[in-house]
């Protein structure tokens, strides 16, 4: 069972027990936007794809963990996705569920647990991460771990309130050939 352990929080593979947390989340509209949910997940869909999680992730190109707090409590999700295994790439995603765990710093010390993780463990030479522009504490998180932004994708995500511009960002992991 994978389990990454830093100082004030780890990242853990899904559990069963994690359902009512995923349902929650995965429903939250105020994060469809950056997520590109279209409509509410049963729980029933949310239970198989909770019993299918064991999978590898160089079978299925993903990995999604559920970030911890000291008391094993979930407070958001960290994925990798759209893993390449052949050209040693894969995307990354970030959300901590409630407000109140946001600036604090778990975020940033989830997602360096996950690039530690992504390039010591899975050998990949690069990460990449796709923000709404608007999103700038997104934006400040990647930038700080030595994310850097590499391009603009024009009106590229459609909202409530019109197109958004979304910024695209690169982490190379120079020790790797």
């Amino acid at each position: 069972m994978l389990n990454i352990k830093g100082e004030h929080i780890s990242l853990r593979a899904l559990e069963p027990s994690d359902l009512d947390f995923l349902y929650q989340l995965e429903n939250d509209t105020s994060i469809w936007e950056i997520s590109g949910t279209l409509k509410p997940y049963s729980k029933k869909v949310l239970q198989l794809y909770l019993d299918n999680a064991h999978r590898d992730i160089y079978e299925v190109k993903q990995l999604r963990l559920c970030i911890c707090d000291t008391k094993d409590t979930c407070i958001g999700l960290i994925d990798l996705f759209d893993f390449d295994p052949k050209h040693q790439r894969a995307g990354v995603g970030i959300v901590i569920a409630d407000q109140e765990n946001r600036d604090k710093g778990l975020g940033k010390e989830a997602l360096t647990l996950l690039c530690n993780y992504a390039f010591k463990v899975l050998d990949l030479h690069q990460l990449y991460a796709n923000i709404l522009e608007d999103n700038q504490k997104s934006i400040h998180l990647f930038e700080n771990l030595g994310f850097e932004k590499i391009g603009v994708k024009k009106e590229w995500i459609r909202t409530s309130s019109g197109f958004k511009n979304e910024i695209m960002f690169q982490k190379i992991n120079s020790n790797v050939s």
